[in-house]
């Protein structure tokens, strides 16, 4: 186990099975079937509190909705530090390609940067 950033270990897979399942997770918690799951989850909630039935039912729909914000937090963060790196990626290569410029020479920066911003994949 290492407490390293994933997006920041180089030369390394980057394309594990936790990055793949917090991928996958992303996209269906962006989804319009989780938004009306989630809408479902809350009109529970509020039934079963207006029905007025008994405790375990409410605790068994609050609990759920604890378990849903506190994964939806996990996945809020992967996703923000991902995006974060990947700025910071492009950061640094326009810094590098800049630089090279400015010393008027050519070098690895070029490259780096139109990997760092996808261009290869534009045309």
């Amino acid at each position: 186990m290492t407490l390293q950033h994933p997006a920041e270990r180089v030369g390394q897979n980057r394309t594990g099975r936790f990055e793949k399942l917090a991928e996958l997770a992303s996209n269906f918690t962006s989804s319009a079937f989780f938004s009306v799951l989630c809408m479902g989850l809350v009109g529970a909630f509020a039934a079963v509190h207006a029905a007025h039935l008994p405790i375990e039912w409410q605790h068994l729909v609050g609990d759920s909705m604890g378990a849903v914000s506190l994964l939806l937090l996990a996945l809020l963060k992967n996703s923000e530090r991902r995006a974060e790196h990947a700025i910071q990626r492009k950061l640094d290569a326009i810094a590098a390609a800049l630089l090279e410029q400015q010393q008027g020479r050519r070098g690895d920066a070029e490259e780096e940067l139109e990997s760092a911003i996808g261009m290869e994949e534009r045309y």
